[in-house]
């Protein structure tokens, strides 16, 4: 790889660390339940939809694909399945919900 691609690399690396830091929802996004894994983070919202961020290296933000990302984003096979979800866990590198 060249030094571009490393450093490009490095600042997805750090951006997905595990420090608290403050994140814009989008708007009028109201949250009901949080969970927190170790390297990512998902919220449900009070309409039942799913929102996730963070590592995604095991697929465990649900878009299925594993790239990592520092905003949320919906998770929209649950959308397109008609799927409320109720409940979410996250666990280290995994994502569990109740629909």
């Amino acid at each position: 790889p060249s030094q571009e691609q490393l450093a490009a690399e490095d600042a997805a690396f750090i951006s997905i660390q595990a420090f608290p830091a403050l994140l814009d929802l989008p708007q009028d996004l109201e949250v009901s339940t949080v969970s927190c894994g170790s390297r990512h983070t998902a919220v449900v919202t009070r309409g039942g939809e799913l929102y996730t961020w963070g590592w995604g290296k095991y697929g465990q933000l649900g878009h299925g694909n594993n790239i990592s990302s520092d905003r949320a984003r919906r998770v929209e096979h649950l959308v397109a399945k008609g799927l409320r979800v109720e409940e979410v866990v996250c666990g280290p590198w995994t994502t569990y919900i109740r629909v």
